[in-house]
C-alpha cells in the first residue's frame, strides 16, 4: 500500500526543487516572519519548526516534491501552507 500523501502540486524540475530547498533554509523554527505568498498575500506569525521537503503525489498520481509549513498567528490560530506557494521570507525576529 502506498503511503505518500497527496499535494495540489508537485515538482520534479531541479530548479523548482532547489527553490523549495532555499525557502526551507530561510524558514527556521521559532522564527517570527512575514511570508510573502505568490498570490500577493502576506502571512505574519511564528514558525514553530522548519518545514520538511517531502515526496508527494499530485491529484493525477504524479510523484514529486513539495513541503508544508506551519504559521501560528498568535491568536491561537495554526495554519498550514504549501511551500511552493511562498515567494519570499522576511525575518521579523525570533520568539
Amino acid at each position: 500500500m502506498n503511503s505518500i500523501a497527496i499535494a495540489p502540486r508537485v515538482h520534479s524540475d531541479p530548479q523548482a526543487i532547489e527553490r523549495l530547498k532555499a525557502l526551507q533554509l530561510e524558514l527556521d523554527g521559532e522564527l517570527e516572519v512575514e511570508v510573502h505568498m505568490r498570490d500577493g498575500s502576506i502571512l505574519r506569525g511564528t514558525l514553530p519548526e522548519r518545514p520538511a521537503i517531502q515526496q508527494f503525489l499530485d491529484p493525477d498520481g504524479n510523484e514529486g516534491t513539495n513541503g508544508l509549513f506551519r504559521v501560528d498567528d498568535g491568536d491561537g490560530g495554526m495554519h498550514l501552507y504549501w511551500l511552493d506557494e511562498a515567494e519570499r521570507v522576511v525575518r521579523v525576529g525570533s520568539s
